[in-house]
């Protein structure tokens, strides 16, 4: 196959969650394989309603076309980048001063009263002007995280290690939902920016509902980038920092990139919808017995879920 042709692997949730024992080994293999050498992989039979999906997408189109003004009220100065509105070119790649083409909301997790990480994740805010996002964007959050709960389950099998080695990582983790707005570049533009420079997400595992347009590519273990097209009903998987930490670099993260439209009559509008996997704060990332061997120690010295993503929140100018 030539290396114009690669694409990722597309694999079936539902062989691993209730197929036979041949279709759940395959599912793990073909799951872990395209990790290891793509650090993505497509998902269909994820058991997220496509009906939840398209009620969310109206939603959050309704909140981006509000006024600047309205939008702004949903800043939170005291989180920035980690709950409500994101406004056009806050968000930089790590190493790069120029913004990227967008602006977003964060949608976290509710905890109850009492619980410990309550405080240190902070609340959700709510845009009073779409009545139904508080709803739609919660069903989505709670669809999202049980999907990469069995996910990370099959990671596991894949590494021969016990099975919730890696979703006991995420109970009441300090997991994200980021819903997108890319505008034209007709309408918004910063010289010398992109849609989204390339890099590589902060957390264990991110799962990206289908876009509204094209743009996704990743860059291969060697040098090649390709595009990342997912259809209707599919969901994109792809590996982070903090899991390369686990793993001791055996599964890499992988940069990525959003392209700008390449032709006047392919500037429209975009729309995504990230969900980043986290760890519970206090959990520790270090290697994993089984990744350190002689040719492959230790990279990274151990450190917090928390203080990693405050590390990297600073790189990415949110936090000072």
């Amino acid at each position: 196959m030539s290396r114009s042709a690669r694409r990722i692997p597309t694999v079936n949730l539902s062989h691993y969650r209730s197929g036979t024992p041949e279709e759940r080994a395959r599912f793990v293999q073909v799951f872990g394989d395209a990790l290891k050498e793509f650090g993505f992989v497509t998902v269909e039979g994820h058991g997220v309603e496509d009906a939840l999906i398209r009620r969310t997408y109206t939603d959050v189109e309704r909140f981006f076309q509000l006024p600047e003004s309205t939008k702004t009220r949903y800043a939170v100065p005291e989180r920035p980048g980690q709950r409500g509105f994101m406004a056009f070119g806050q968000e930089h790649a790590k190493n790069r001063k120029v913004g990227d083409l967008k602006e977003f909301w964060h949608v976290g997790r509710e905890l109850p009263e009492g619980h410990p990480y309550r405080d240190d994740y902070g609340p959700n805010v709510w845009p009073e002007e779409v009545p139904t996002f508080r709803d739609n964007t919660l069903t989505l959050y709670r669809e999202l995280d049980d999907a990469a709960t069995v996910m990370l389950q099959a990671l596991a099998d894949y590494l021969g290690i016990a099975r919730n080695t890696f979703s006991d990582m995420t109970v009441d983790g300090n997991s994200v939902l980021r819903l997108i707005h890319y505008p034209p570049l007709k309408d918004r533009f910063i010289p010398g920016a992109v849609r989204a420079a390339e890099h590589e997400d902060i957390n264990f595992i991110t799962l990206l509902c289908e876009g509204t347009a094209g743009g996704l590519e990743l860059l291969t273990r060697d040098g090649e980038w390709i595009p990342v097209d997912t259809l209707r009903g599919q969901i994109v998987v792809d590996s982070g920092d903090m899991l390369s930490r686990v793993m001791n670099g055996v599964i890499p993260s992988t940069t990525h990139r959003v392209v700008n439209p390449p032709s006047t009559e392919q500037d429209t509008v975009r729309y995504s919808m990230p969900f980043f996997v986290h760890p519970f704060s206090d959990c520790i990332l270090k290697p994993l017995p089984q990744t350190e061997t002689p040719d492959n120690p230790a990279r990274h010295p151990p450190i917090t879920a928390d203080a990693f993503l405050k590390q990297r929140l600073r790189e990415l100018g949110f936090l000072k």
